[in-house]
């Protein structure tokens, strides 16, 4: 078992159009001072991740509670068997790089791959945060001041889970 927040990726397909999917091997790692990596890991051979080798660039956009509709349906159709639109959503382009966005995300990272890691049949991209787009509705002074409870995050563990309540900060109990 390895618990992860859960990530919807967005790529550009070869023809333009765009293309989703859910990921939740996604951590963080620091190259230098404040410059922060997202690591994104993807098996096997599905579009998403031949489109961030292709491209470069990927939007991820976290899964809150009330995208499990979206997420599970991404989840459980496959590129190859074409577009998914069989359920409503609204996509948007980033405002700093062009990659598709979900309109419902609450937290979207527009980021572009600076190295890659191939280990058997999975890829591990560092990608630079190149802007993130926070729901106004989310109010934090700094991206390490997210009370999640607000953003309401889906976590993964081979199934869905939520989280339940704000329990301190880092001090709080020393």
């Amino acid at each position: 078992m390895c618990v992860q927040p859960t990530f919807i990726i967005g790529t550009n397909n070869e023809d333009g159009s765009y293309n989703f999917a859910p990921i939740t091997w996604i951590s963080v790692t620091n190259e230098k001072d404040n410059d922060y990596l997202l690591v994104i890991s993807m098996f096997g051979t599905k579009t998403t991740k031949k489109n961030v080798i292709r491209t470069g660039m990927l939007s991820v956009n976290l899964v809150s509670t009330d995208m499990l509709e979206l997420v599970d349906y991404f989840g459980t159709h496959h590129a190859e068997c074409g577009k998914k639109d069989k359920i409503p959503y609204k996509v948007c382009r980033g405002d700093i790089l062009d990659v598709p966005v979900l309109d419902e995300s609450r937290w979207v990272y527009e980021c572009e791959v600076v190295d890659s890691v191939k280990t058997g049949e999975s890829t591990t991209f560092f990608c630079r945060i190149k802007n993130i787009q926070v729901d106004e509705r989310i109010e934090c002074d700094d991206t390490f001041d997210v009370d999640l409870t607000k953003l309401d995050p889906v976590i993964y563990s081979g199934m869905y889970h939520s989280i339940g309540k704000l329990i301190g900060k880092i001090g709080d109990f020393s």
